[in-house]
């Protein structure tokens, strides 16, 4: 294998590391996920072409692959590989141009989601998908999770924004799929496969991504507290299916604001039950934040704002580093259709108490999409007995028509879920578009599907 490994560095030069203490930062992620083991080497790729050459190496060798962007997955999907190597694509960082004209941009898989957005934004356009965490997340983390965000409710996921893709596949051939067309219909629909494949499936190298015309006019921020959750929950239902339409739609409960506000100060007043903040967009903003508003107060809400502030969104996008930050790491992401959630809350408040333990959500709420924290001491048994509370309220979800992961994937850590939720057929025909894919099983082996 040493002297293999030889030919790879010297395809690779330098980008190829072998040095325990420089490989270490990269065999992790930001999951509670626990490596398998010592990775045998790090390509720091900086071209399709070193993520061909790495590929097709461990390929011939038969040495799995784990993927890398900038390490912010929650699922433990990066994590490395005993006797494995790492692709990292942070140093494919950059935007290789923005078609104004027709509103694309193509990318590298490491650019930064919320830098891409800037720079779109300075041609009065912008990059619809937006994760709690754009600011550090990548690109290429976005498509390969199909990432949702606060957005999502009125732009859709990650897929939604997709047009075209390089993909390097596990013997290190380079695929290109889909178009820069609106309509495309030749062959099957090769781009959407690879998109939330989590890397099993190749590895993306580029994007070429769909913009939109930035909204005229001021954005509304608004915000609503309840004394209850369930209360909260037939607001949003109420809102989603009504005329005035939100562009971002999030719901943090009473304990996930008590948290964020102590984290990070900003005024926060911590309500009995939830708060939903939001924002409107257009030259209609505020009249579509006051009709908002106002079906909130119809159904529950307490206390009501409007401003032109991005405070609570910013607060909301501080949830998961202040719940880190308390020691809450137990979490889930599911989904339940809209229409379900006052009873999902119901249902995850009766979890709680059953087992004892506090149990924070933070959601993408006008579109079902809830982010449960389990809150438990740092011991084996403490984790054993979060993971049962998660796995009630992920088949809560499932009972209620949902899925067992919104955005963040499948990793490593929610694969026991998986037939909860798929049945033997669809789990054989996933497994056998993995074979015919990566017939050695190297890339990303044991995870996702």
């Amino acid at each position: 294998m040493e002297t293999s490994l030889q030919q790879l560095q010297h395809a690779l030069g330098d980008r190829l590391v072998t040095d325990p203490e420089l490989i270490a930062p990269y065999a992790i992620d930001t999951s509670r996920a626990v490596p398998a083991g010592t990775p045998l080497a790090l390509v720091l790729a900086s071209s399709t072409d070193d993520v061909s050459a790495a590929l097709a190496w461990a390929h011939e060798h038969g040495t799995p692959v784990s993927v890398r962007g900038a390490g912010t997955g929650l699922a433990g999907g990066a994590m490395a590989y005993d006797g494995g190597i790492i692709v990292s694509l942070e140093r494919m960082n950059r935007i290789v141009r923005i078609d104004a004209a027709n509103r694309l941009a193509v990318v590298q898989p490491g650019v930064i989601t919320a830098k891409l957005d800037a720079a779109c934004r300075e041609q009065g356009l912008f990059f619809p998908p937006d994760p709690a965490s754009a600011r550090i997340c990548t690109v290429g983390g976005n498509i390969a999770t199909n990432a949702g965000g606060l957005r999502c409710v009125s732009h859709g996921v990650t897929t939604d924004s997709v047009a075209a893709l390089e993909v390097v596949l596990a013997d290190g051939r380079v695929l290109r799929a889909g178009a820069l067309t609106r309509k495309n219909v030749v062959g099957y629909d090769l781009k959407s496969l690879f998109i939330g494949s989590e890397g099993t499936l190749g590895v993306i190298t580029e994007a070429t991504v769909r913009l939109k015309a930035v909204p005229p006019g001021t954005p509304r921020t608004f915000r609503a507290s309840f004394d209850t959750l369930e209360d909260a929950g037939r607001a949003v239902t109420a809102i989603v299916g009504g005329p005035a339409q939100p562009e971002v739609l999030e719901l943090m409960d009473a304990l996930s604001v008590e948290i964020i506000e102590s984290f990070h100060p900003s005024g926060l007043t911590v309500p009995r039950g939830a708060m939903l903040v939001g924002q409107t967009v257009g030259l209609d903003a505020e009249e579509k934040a006051r009709a908002i508003t106002a079906t909130c107060s119809a159904h529950g809400a307490t206390d009501t704002g409007i401003s032109d502030s991005d405070a609570l969104l910013e607060a909301r996008r501080l949830s998961n580093p202040a719940l880190n930050a308390r020691g809450l790491k137990i979490s889930c992401d599911v989904g339940v259709p809209v229409a379900a959630l006052a009873e999902v809350f119901r249902g995850i408040a009766e979890i709680s108490e059953r087992h004892g333990r506090r149990v924070s959500t933070v959601a993408h709420a006008g579109d079902g999409n809830l982010h449960s924290t389990v809150e438990a001491p740092d011991t084996p048994e403490g984790i054993a007995l979060a993971d049962l509370v998660i796995d009630d309220i992920t088949k809560l979800a499932i009972s209620l028509g949902g899925t067992i992961s919104g955005e963040h994937g499948i990793g490593s850590l929610k694969r026991h879920e998986l037939p909860w939720q798929l049945d033997p057929v669809a789990l054989d025909v996933q497994l056998a578009i993995k074979a015919a894919l990566d017939p050695r099983g190297i890339l990303t082996p044991g995870r996702a599907i």
